[in-house]
């Protein structure tokens, strides 16, 4: 699954001051709706909103080598929760990594993505629940 990522830098200082947030020792996740979801909801050939996401890890984690290797595994852990079950559209979602994480494995990040998720209700409705 691809990912639309978030480009512009002012969009991760709204994300981070004026978003929800939820924080586990691996990562932070920051969400604040998207005020251009249906700008792009229109330009999806699904005609659904989606979510734009970025991913940011710092320079205190590590080197190069290090802060590629844990994007990996968050994109990873990401796909993994999404596979499970579908997000709400409409949002923009910036995870941040923390210290903990670089020792960690795909599997790990993804049960405290799916916890911070869930704390912050992105988690779209089953249709099969009742």
């Amino acid at each position: 699954m691809k990912f639309h990522a978030i480009c512009e830098n002012h969009l991760y200082s709204k994300a981070y001051s004026k978003g929800k947030r939820a924080v586990t020792p691996c990562v932070a996740v920051y969400v604040l709706p998207d005020l251009k979801a249906d700008l792009f909801r229109r330009q999806n050939p699904q005609k659904t909103k989606i979510n734009r996401i970025g991913l940011t890890v710092s320079k205190k984690l590590g080197g190069a080598v290090t802060r590629n290797r844990v994007k990996r595994i968050l994109r990873e852990g990401l796909r993994t929760v999404m596979r499970e079950r579908p997000l709400k559209g409409g949002f923009l979602i910036v995870i941040a990594a923390r210290e903990r994480v670089r020792d960690k494995k795909s599997t790990d990040v993804a049960r405290e993505l799916f916890s911070a998720f869930h704390q912050l209700g992105l988690f779209a409705q089953r249709p099969d629940a009742k």
